[in-house]
């Protein structure tokens, strides 16, 4: 990841512009820095499927990650679209889509009005122009709830619940409660992304935005997309969007998670792709290459036996750890285990080779030798059901695929068969 600086006045906004076909500008409301972005599997997957098919541009809001601290004086959604236009300058761009979720919405919608002539078009997903319910907006949440929020769930002395019960985590991905990985990692990247004083005035500034009175003078083409039983955003607030952008179209998805990358992203990005392309070539309903990879401790039955049973079993915890860590940070799912090996799929080839080879390296660490194959096998990537592992894979017509390594020494290894090798390259292959 290549992260470059903009400057806007005496702000250094740290941003990374990667990915082919138009451009495109997100707003964030995470507290989560674009440099960590990466390391957890759902977000992932969600961001090389956009950066499949758009010149995706990212970047920390002014006190977040990388950038330069908070200005209190720049924490209006103005401010905010003023920031995003510095950084399209940054990375060159002239025009861009501009794309938003959450509490982030707010400044996009004020970058369409402030710049029409370098919005191709805007993508508004689970969020609002105003969160607060008034005598004339009877839509939003009322006031104590979401002073509440903003009070308490940035504060780490402080425990915040949802009037249903649920934790920060519970109501934006509810998918993902029960999962401990992310829990981890939301927690920690959000903790590493800000300080708590610059987490809550930035909470603050987004659920406090009142963008309603913007909304008649957006004239770029608008998709707004909402999932019907979002717990955080209630999708009211999405339709009110729709009805109040000339020509937007409305969308609903199923689901109950606000979080983009939460919960089923599959449909949600096939319309964003629609949008800014006019086809979808990486749709989650094609058929495309899953890649499989195969891990196992070398002469591990000789070991056990030299070492004993405690030791092995150890041993073995630890080594389940170091794998483990790895499939989560490069996107790998866990298929099963073998005793001492395991058997994980990935979207992408190059993630699978990546995840290998740290694999090996972070056992070596540790003492232990460890053996990593990648193969590929046809997937439907709406079901996610594969052929048996292993199967010899082929690109399609006209991809490039690199030949299987030579040296035998090598510790990521691409069996091969008379018919093609089970390690394969393409573009198709890379998305989710």
């Amino acid at each position: 990841m290549d992260v470059k600086y903009a400057k806007r006045g005496d702000a250094h906004l740290a941003f990374r512009a990667e990915g082919e076909g138009p451009a495109a500008l997100e707003y964030s409301a995470l507290t989560i820095s674009i440099d960590a972005r990466d390391d957890e599997p759902h977000s992932r997957r969600y961001y090389d499927r956009l950066r499949s098919f758009s010149h995706l541009v990212q970047f920390d809001a002014r006190g977040i990650g990388l950038s330069d601290p908070l200005d209190l004086d720049e924490l209006s959604p103005r401010s905010n679209a003023l920031d995003g236009l510095a950084v399209l300058d940054a990375a060159g761009v002239d025009r861009a889509f501009v794309y938003a979720w959450g509490g982030s919405g707010p400044a996009a919608i004020e970058t369409t009005v402030l710049a029409p002539e370098r919005v191709l078009g805007l993508v508004l997903i689970g969020t609002y122009a105003r969160l607060t319910r008034t005598d004339d907006y009877p839509i939003g949440y009322a006031a104590h709830i979401v002073e509440g929020f903003a009070r308490d769930n940035a504060d780490p002395d402080a425990t915040w619940e949802s009037p249903t019960g649920d934790d920060d985590v519970g109501l934006i991905a509810p998918s993902l409660r029960n999962d401990d990985r992310f829990r981890d990692w939301w927690t920690r990247a959000s903790r590493r992304g800000a300080n708590p004083y610059s987490a809550q005035a930035r909470l603050v500034a987004n659920v406090g935005a009142d963008v309603r009175a913007l909304l008649p003078r957006v004239t770029v083409p608008t998709l707004v997309i909402h999932r019907v039983d979002d717990l955080f955003v209630p999708m009211e607030l999405g339709r009110y969007l729709a009805d109040n952008i000339a020509d937007a179209r409305f969308v609903q998805l199923p689901g109950a998670d606000n979080l983009a990358f939460s919960g089923d992203s599959g449909p949600l990005l096939d319309e964003v792709e629609l949008f800014v392309t006019g086809s979808v070539e990486h749709g989650a309903g094609e058929r495309v290459l899953t890649t499989v990879l195969f891990t196992d401790i070398v002469d591990s039955t000789k070991l056990a036996a030299e070492i004993g049973d405690r030791a092995w079993r150890e041993q073995l915890d630890v080594h389940d750890a170091v794998v483990r860590e790895q499939l989560a940070r490069f996107g790998g799912h866990e298929v099963n285990t073998t005793g001492d090996g395991f058997l994980a799929s990935f979207a992408s080839p190059t993630q699978a080779v990546r995840c290998a080879l740290a694999i090996v390296a972070a056992s070596e660490r540790i003492g232990t030798h460890v053996r990593a194959g990648p193969g590929c096998t046809p997937a439907s990537a709406n079901s996610g059901a594969t052929t048996s592992p292993g199967s010899p894979c082929t690109s399609p017509p006209g991809s490039r695929r690199p030949p299987p390594p030579t040296d035998s020494s090598s510790p990521v290894r691409c069996e091969t068969s008379p018919a093609a090798p089970t390690c394969g390259s393409s573009r198709r292959a890379s998305t989710s």
